[in-house]
């Protein structure tokens, strides 16, 4: 535990700075708002690729999907705490980097302020998964349910491609093909890993323990079912967002493809 969190500690943090300056190096006319912006997100696609792998390898190995145990389902969790510390301090750090353009030139209460009210629904994502998520997969749900765990990582898939799309319209590349097919790709992938993942849960519990699958949030704790509740809303509300961009982006005119 305690060597994974330290690690993790340096290793987030260490990689975005180490992109920053490997930026400054190879692409010198970039402005550091550039640098920031694309290294955050080459940082996240990292992070993501980590987790879907690792959501991967502890379903493969849980074929009974109740009590098998994989040592990454716990081992993982660790990781994504300081990186949700770091993510929160990089989101801050791109959004003040995106308003000293307009009005914010020096980092300062005012700053903070309004990164907490633009990105608040992701900030609070965070701290959920900081404050209760990491209590309820450590601790609360004590032997069982590694491979629910490992489902919850896999949910990861998508964020490379929404990634790539952001580096991409960094780019001015959002009229190429390669934006158009990555589009696509992070429809059906956030569909799949962030939507239909909690109905495929509580189907895999239900095959497992012979009960139909309408029974099944009656015979799982309380805390497993506000806790899918918690993490599908704003899940939702994401796709929704994702939905409407996906129909500027084929059937709208190129001012709403940069929007």
């Amino acid at each position: 535990m305690w060597l994974t969190l330290a690690i993790a500690s340096v290793f987030f943090p260490g990689l975005f700075f180490l992109s920053v300056r490997s930026l400054g190096w190879a692409a010198p006319a970039w402005s550091l708002k550039d640098r920031t912006l694309l290294s955050s997100r080459m940082v996240s696609s990292v992070q993501a690729t980590m987790a879907t792998v690792s959501g991967i390898i502890v379903v493969l190995n849980c074929k009974d999907v109740v009590h098998d145990r994989y040592w990454l389902a716990v081992e993982y969790v660790w990781v994504l705490v300081p990186y949700m510390i770091y993510d929160i301090y990089v989101m801050y750090l791109c959004h003040w980097h995106k308003s000293k353009d307009t009005s914010e030139k020096k980092h300062s209460l005012a700053s903070v302020r309004s990164f907490l009210e633009k990105d608040r629904l992701m900030v609070t994502h965070h701290l959920f998964i900081l404050v209760v998520l990491t209590p309820v997969a450590q601790y609360l749900r004590g032997e069982l349910g590694d491979f629910f765990v490992g489902c919850i990582f896999v949910a990861e898939l998508s964020t490379p491609f929404v990634s790539l799309g952001k580096i991409l319209m960094q780019l001015k590349m959002q009229d190429t093909l390669l934006h158009k097919v990555n589009g696509i790709l992070i429809l059906v992938t956030f569909f799949l890993c962030r939507i239909v993942l909690f109905p495929f849960m509580y189907r895999a519990y239900a095959k497992q323990t012979g009960i139909p699958i309408y029974m099944v949030p009656f015979h799982i704790p309380l805390h497993c079912n506000v806790a899918n509740a918690s993490l599908i809303a704003p899940q939702l509300y994401w796709f929704m967002l994702i939905c409407r961009k996906a129909v500027r982006l084929y059937s709208g005119s190129p001012s709403d493809k940069n929007r």
